[in-house]
């Protein structure tokens, strides 16, 4: 098992609970849905998968709390359900076997509480970091992972050392620090990804796929003009105001980093190739915003945020400074939705591999 820090959802079904507040990671969710579909319909080959065994495994890793890891493992299964049918195996129809992959801290009870009752699947847990083995060799035929391999396994140590040229004081996030700043959270997700791909390509079984759907960066534009980014730097600049203002230590502002990653197309078809073990069969930019059809509501992102952030702010800052610096993000949710209309739109990366 692969030591990892732990940046847990908020868990059960509160307020700011990630369960109510994941409605933007469904929607890109959505958009990628047919594609997902169309993959599974031309590149997967069922007979070969299950030649040998009567059940079809399937991983979602970095599942949180649902019920968005509910939705899209439904739809896998129709999609796989469906190839079987049109190629006139309907007594071949496995039996689906899901696990749902966190970190222990995870909120498993909310997950497993909340399980779809008509649900055509055994389910279970499977606690654990990604960024090692988590499963027998040549055990899965399908993994699916939305949202998570942002997440790096830990902070770069240079980004809190004075004396490092890559010494991210005043700023939470690489958004608007210096290369050498960038460079080093860019060294951290190779490490990252490279044991994650490791991992996946002992556990999947030769012909296998894996689904990828992680916030990225297009080749051509800089990390600043993305909406995630944008919206780091804005929390950043409300902590700085509250430093101004004697409510927070500069020193605990300089000791904080997100240990959050964008990588681009380029970087992961680079490491994809480099293990040497997936072909490639999409690799794409998504514009989540193409499958909407209301606009962005910029209070209901910022609840969406405090979701996914509350936890690793509140370690260190404390609740207090942590319910502060929402609360005075909302109440200038319109310049900040001024600044989201100016950035990159097709920001999140999808990937579908297949184990050769």
């Amino acid at each position: 098992m692969a030591e990892s820090e732990s940046y847990p959802m908020n868990g059960g079904d509160g307020t700011y609970s990630y369960a109510k507040n994941s409605i933007y990671q469904r929607a890109v969710s959505n958009v990628a849905k047919d594609m997902v579909d169309e993959a599974i319909a031309e590149k997967l080959d069922v007979k070969s998968l299950t030649s040998n065994s009567n059940t079809l495994r399937i991983a979602d890793l970095g599942c949180s709390v649902g019920p968005n890891t509910f939705i899209t493992m439904q739809s896998v299964l129709e999609a796989v359900e469906k190839k079987y049918l049109s190629h006139g195996l309907a007594s071949k129809v496995p039996e689906f076997q899901v696990f749902f992959n966190d970190h222990g801290t995870n909120d498993f009870n909310t997950l497993f509480a909340s399980l779809p009752h008509d649900r055509k699947y055994f389910a279970a847990g499977v606690p654990g970091s990604f960024y090692g083995r988590l499963f027998p060799e040549f055990f899965l035929h399908f993994v699916h992972s939305s949202f998570a391999l942002q997440w790096l396994s830990k902070l770069p140590e240079e980004l809190l050392d004075k004396n490092s040229q890559a010494w991210n004081n005043k700023r939470i996030h690489y958004t608007s620090a210096s290369e050498k700043v960038v460079n080093a959270y860019a060294t951290q997700f190779t490490k990252d990804m490279k044991m994650f791909l490791n991992a996946r390509a002992k556990e999947i079984v030769a012909g296998g796929m894996m689904v990828l759907l992680v916030p990225g960066c297009p080749d051509d534009i800089h990390h600043s003009q993305l909406s995630t980014a944008l919206l780091f730097d804005f929390l950043g600049s409300k902590l700085m105001d509250m430093v101004n203002e004697g409510l927070v230590s500069e020193a605990q502002v300089d000791s904080f980093n997100l240990p959050v990653y964008f990588p681009s197309p380029m970087e992961m078809a680079r490491l994809v190739e480099e293990n040497g073990c997936f072909d490639i069969e999409i690799m794409e930019l998504l514009d989540p915003r193409s499958n909407m059809n209301y606009a962005i509501d910029v209070h209901a992102l910022i609840m969406h945020l405090r979701a996914g952030l509350e936890g690793i702010f509140t370690k260190h800052f404390g609740s207090e400074i942590v319910g502060e610096m929402f609360e005075r993000t909302s109440q200038e949710s319109a310049e900040l939705s001024c600044l989201l209309d100016k950035s990159n739109k097709r920001n999140k990366l999808f990937v579908v591999l297949k184990h050769r």
